[in-house]
């Protein structure tokens, strides 16, 4: 019987490297803010926007 590996939440797979470029991008966060809004909002870009609006207030 196979077993499932349990995935690290901390890191993003490798797909969602897109998307890290992608917010860094639009979004003007660091590689590190934008795995780290991935993992909070997944694929919600409206709140990913938001949030990394926030982060640049900062």
């Amino acid at each position: 019987m196979a077993t499932k590996e349990k995935k690290d939440a901390s890191r993003v797979v490798k797909g969602q490297e897109l998307e890290v470029e992608h917010l860094t991008e639009i979004a003007d966060v660091s590689p590190k803010q934008a795995r780290a809004l991935l993992r909070k909002h997944g694929a919600d870009w409206t709140k990913l926007k938001d949030e990394a609006e926030d982060l640049k207030e900062d």
